[in-house]
C-alpha cells in the first residue's frame, strides 16, 4: 500500500522541489513581450521566459492577471513551475500548426524528460475545446480530427491540454484545467486541481495516469464527459497511486483501470471519493493481459445512472472484467481487491466477470450499502461485455453478477431495492453460474425492499 505521507507533499511543493533562491526567482512573461489580449500569440514570450528561468537554475514563470495568453505548445523545462495567476488564462491554439508534428506531443503545455517541473497559480489553462466541435450531439459530439497524415485517427486526433512525459517530481496544484489532462511520469503530486471537460465530448478524460509510478492525487474536482481518473499501462506498469478527497461527475467511468492494460497495476488506493450522477462508478477493464493486485477502494459515496439508450449495459456502481480485447489476447488476472465502506445509489447492479483464464481472485466487500433505484426511463436487462468476450447481452439484472471468480468475501453488505421504481426490471439479488465461481463467504448479508 502506498504511504499516506505522500499526501502531505503537495502542500509544500515549491520548497520541496526548488532551493529557496530558485523558488524566489520569478520571470514574468510580460517582461518578455507577452500581450495577454487573447488575440495575438504569446508563444514566443512565454517560451523565452521559460528558457530564461531554466538557464538561471529554475524558478517560477508568471502569467500575470488580468490576461488571456494565447499560445502554441509551451515546452516546460526542469525546475520550472508555470504560475498562472488568479484571473489569468492560458489559451491553447486551435490550429494544427500550433503543435509539434507528432500527435503524441500535441499539448498546450508539454514537459518531456524533466525533473521538478510543475503548474500552479490559481488561474486557468483552457484548451478552447468548443472550437473542435464540428456537430454538437447530446449523445456524443462530432469532433475535429487532424488525421490527414495517418499519425492518429478518430476522436483522439486532436490536441490535449497538459502533458508530463517521461518526467519525475512533477507537481500540479491550485489550477483549473478546462479540458483533459494527461500524465506519464514518476513522483507526481496533483493537489487542488479543478478539471472541466465538455460533458458531450468523447475521449475527454480528466486525469490519465499512464505507465506512471508514485502518484498522489488529492482534493481534486473533476467534471468531464469521459473517464475521470484513469490508470493505464501501455508501455510499463502502474504502481503506488493514491487518490483521496476528490469529487467526480462523468458521463463515463469515475475511476477506471484500462482499458490499455498490457502491464501490471499494483498498490493503488482510492479513499474518500464522492461520485455523482456518473455512468459508471468504479471500473476495471483489463483487456490486454496485465494483472491487477493489492487495490483498496474505501469510504466512497456514489450515484450512477443511464445517460443514453445505447448505453443500456452500464450504470453499474462497480464493473470489473478481464474479458480479452481479442479472442487470441492474453487474459490478465485481478486479485486482492478490497471495497470497504462503500455506499451507492445505482440503476444497475455490480458486475464482476472474470474470464476462463483470467480469474478474479480474493475480492472483499466489507460495510457496503448498495441501493438500486430507477430514475431514468431507459430500459435495463443488458450486460456490456464489449469489446471482449461478448457484446451487449440480454440478461436478467442482478444485484451482483458473478462469473469466473475464485474467492469472494461478503461481510456486512446490504442491497436495498427501491419498491416503486422496479417496473420493467427482472431482478435477482445474486446471479452466477456455480461452475465458474468458488470459495464464496457470506457474513451478515441482506437484500431488502424499501419504500423509496
Amino acid at each position: 500500500m502506498a504511504s499516506p505521507l505522500l499526501l502531505l507533499l503537495p502542500l509544500a511543493v515549491s520548497s520541496l522541489l526548488l532551493p529557496f533562491a530558485a523558488a524566489a526567482r520569478v520571470f514574468s512573461v510580460a517582461d518578455y513581450g507577452a500581450a495577454g489580449d487573447g488575440a495575438r500569440y504569446d508563444t514566443g514570450a512565454i517560451q523565452a521566459a521559460v528558457d530564461a528561468c531554466a538557464a538561471a537554475g529554475g524558478g517560477r514563470v508568471l502569467l500575470p492577471a488580468p490576461g488571456d495568453y494565447l499560445t502554441a505548445t509551451v515546452h516546460l523545462r526542469s525546475r520550472v513551475v508555470l504560475d498562472v495567476a488568479p484571473g489569468a488564462r492560458l489559451l491553447g491554439g486551435t490550429r494544427q500548426a500550433d503543435y509539434p508534428p507528432e500527435s503524441r506531443r500535441w499539448y498546450v503545455v508539454l514537459a518531456e524528460n524533466t525533473t521538478g517541473a510543475g503548474v500552479t497559480g490559481g488561474g486557468e489553462i483552457n484548451g478552447q475545446g468548443g472550437a473542435f466541435v464540428v456537430t454538437p450531439n447530446p449523445q456524443k459530439n462530432i469532433m475535429v480530427s487532424w488525421n490527414a497524415t495517418g499519425d492518429c485517427e478518430g476522436d483522439e486526433c486532436r490536441p490535449r491540454l497538459v502533458g508530463f512525459i517521461d518526467s519525475k517530481d512533477v507537481t500540479i496544484h491550485d489550477i483549473t484545467l478546462n479540458q483533459p489532462a494527461y500524465w506519464w511520469c514518476d513522483n507526481t503530486m496533483i493537489h487542488n486541481v479543478s478539471i472541466y471537460g465538455d460533458f458531450d465530448t468523447p475521449n475527454n478524460d480528466g486525469i490519465d495516469i499512464e505507465d506512471s509510478n508514485n502518484t498522489a492525487i488529492t482534493h481534486c474536482h473533476i467534471d468531464t464527459g469521459d473517464d475521470a481518473i484513469c490508470p493505464k499501462s501501455t508501455t510499463g506498469p502502474v504502481y503506488n497511486l493514491t487518490a483521496t478527497n476528490c469529487w467526480i461527475r462523468t458521463k463515463s467511468c469515475a475511476i477506471k483501470f484500462g482499458s490499455a492494460s498490457f502491464f501490471d497495476f499494483k498498490k493503488l488506493v482510492f479513499d474518500n471519493i464522492t461520485i455523482v450522477d456518473s455512468h459508471r462508478g468504479l471500473g476495471m477493464q483489463i483487456r490486454d493481459g496485465g494483472n491487477v493486485s493489492d487495490v483498496v477502494f474505501s469510504n466512497i459515496k456514489m450515484s450512477t445512472r443511464y445517460y443514453h439508450p445505447l448505453w443500456w449495459g452500464r450504470a453499474e456502481p462497480i464493473y470489473i472484467t478481464t474479458c480479452p480485447r481479442h479472442p487470441d489476447s492474453k487474459e490478465g488476472t485481478i486479485s486482492d481487491i478490497q471495497f470497504i465502506n462503500i455506499s451507492s445509489v445505482s440503476e444497475n447492479g455490480v458486475f464482476l466477470a472474470g474470464s476462463k483464464h483470467g480469474l478474479l481472485r480474493n475480492l472483499k466487500f466489507k460495510n457496503v450499502d448498495l441501493t438500486y433505484k430507477r430514475w431514468t426511463n431507459y430500459s435495463g436487462g443488458l450486460y456490456d461485455y464489449r469489446p471482449g468476450c461478448q457484446k451487449m447481452v440480454k440478461h436478467r439484472t442482478g444485484g451482483m453478477m458473478l462469473e469466473h471468480i475464485s474467492g469472494l468475501e461478503i461481510d456486512n453488505v446490504r442491497m436495498r431495492w427501491s419498491r416503486g421504481s422496479l417496473k420493467g426490471w427482472d431482478v435477482d439479488p445474486l446471479l452466477f453460474q456455480p461452475s465458474t465461481v468458488d470459495k464464496l463467504s457470506f457474513h451478515d448479508w441482506q437484500s431488502l425492499a424499501v419504500s423509496r
